[in-house]
């Protein structure tokens, strides 16, 4: 039977929550096996005190125990101080040195940070976990070790496998047991006895009144995201504990401590489903053209209708006269039924009456005509004109003339340049 509460009281952990309770459980059944285990969670949670409850309940405890951060430890030297390496294999090696695989034989190994590790060290690490087996640096001969290994990570390690940055073979030989330990955001009803451990631990320490929370302040620090979790808890009763006089807390001043992540987010860029996006200056200038010839194809289609429905048009093509003008003004679109209220607006020309019957003689009647001109589809005159206008507009101020097209001023400049402009 596991006594939790001894445990806890051991190896220093706070809490009752039922996700912090399991990861001592299964950390404790799992300590006299020789399995692999992998422990998650978030930076600050803790993950270090696991290691050591498995070494300590397993037939490893007498021998030695050794913790290494991988990720503290540089890419170029990760391999030496793992397995060790023979004199002369590299620059400065000007002895034999035994890794921490070696020394520790017969105990216990914890990688923490584990997925720092770079990819030649995760084969030689899966060497290790498969055969126990393993290398010195700049030698061949094959050395044996008997150690059991404990790792941990804050990342998300499929995500790493997905983006070829881990191992899926150690991954799943580390985690033949998982143990998870919940970030102190699941850990609600814990925050407030974790704040009087340390704020006790601390009044020690520099001898001084513990702190004291008043009721608005303890609904204050139960509320608080914590995304630095336990440690991020240590560090700001550290804070309060050395600068402030008086030693009950009241919510103000405990606000005074925490950060306030939501007022230093930046607005998140939101795109519409199907917005259209621009990845060159070019396309901007072919969209601008495309966009003029939509334009001028409606115009043409107002005049023609026009000259069509001389003298018989009818409201129906006056509404439509109207929406393609106001769709060239840039105008809002409106129902039929707003058409019809006498305050609608609209160009002036969408109201133009229709033509009063005139007498002709079928000798001087007049056949409509098209004209087509031939239109110039160089994009460099496009773009010429276009700049052109937008100089003019803005009095030849380059600034705001590239604002207008949506370039940089040192593309105006070019360009510019470039037409003799």
């Amino acid at each position: 039977m596991i006594d939790l509460q001894d445990i806890k009281q051991r190896f220093g952990i706070i809490g009752n929550a039922p996700g912090l309770n399991r990861a001592i459980e299964v950390a404790v059944q799992v300590a006299p096996t020789d399995l692999s285990v992998l422990i998650t969670g978030e930076s600050g949670v803790g993950k270090e005190v696991f290691p050591q409850i498995i070494h300590q309940f397993s037939v490893r405890k007498h021998g030695r125990y050794i913790a290494v951060n991988c990720g503290a430890i540089p890419e170029g030297t990760i391999d030496s101080e793992l397995f060790g390496h023979v004199k002369g294999s590299f620059t400065g090696a000007l002895s034999d040195r035994k890794g921490y695989f070696e020394v520790a034989d017969g105990g216990t190994i914890f990688l923490d940070e584990v997925g720092e590790l770079p990819l030649a060290t995760q084969v030689r690490l899966l060497r290790v976990l498969e055969a126990g087996e393993f290398m010195k640096v700049g030698s061949s001969e094959v050395l044996k070790t008997n150690v059991r290994v404990v790792a941990a990570t804050n990342m998300n390690i499929p995500k790493s496998i997905g983006d070829g940055k881990f191992r899926e073979d150690l991954y799943y030989r580390l985690n033949t047991v998982p143990v998870i330990v919940p970030p102190l955001r699941e850990r609600r009803d814990d925050i407030i006895l974790l704040f009087r451990k340390f704020a006790h631990d601390f009044a020690e320490r520099y001898r001084m009144p513990a702190l004291r929370l008043d009721d608005d302040a303890k609904e204050v620090l139960v509320s608080f995201p914590w995304p630095g979790n336990v440690r991020q808890l240590k560090n700001i009763t550290e804070q309060i504990s050395v600068i402030e006089q008086d030693r009950k807390i009241d919510g103000a001043t405990l606000r005074g401590y925490l950060p306030h992540f939501h007022e230093n987010a930046l607005p998140a860029i939101y795109n519409k489903s199907g917005e259209k996006t621009f990845s060159s200056e070019r396309e901007i200038l072919y969209q601008v053209l495309f966009d003029m010839k939509r334009d001028m194809t409606d115009l043409k289609k107002l005049v023609h209708d026009l000259m069509e429905h001389n003298g018989q048009n009818t409201s129906q093509v006056q509404h439509e006269n109207a929406r393609i003008i106001r769709k060239l003004h840039g105008e809002k679109e409106y129902g039929p039924e707003a058409a019809q209220q006498p305050n609608f607006p609209v160009h002036p020309y969408a109201n133009v009456p229709a033509s009063p019957k005139v007498n002709i003689h079928n000798d001087d009647i007049i056949e409509d005509t098209e004209e087509f001109v031939e239109e110039s589809l160089s994009l460099e005159e496009k773009e010429k004109e276009l700049i052109q206008k937008a100089l003019n507009k803005y009095n030849g101020k380059r600034k705001n003339a590239a604002k207008e097209l949506g370039i940089s001023e040192r593309t105006l400049y070019r360009k510019i340049k470039e037409y003799n402009i």
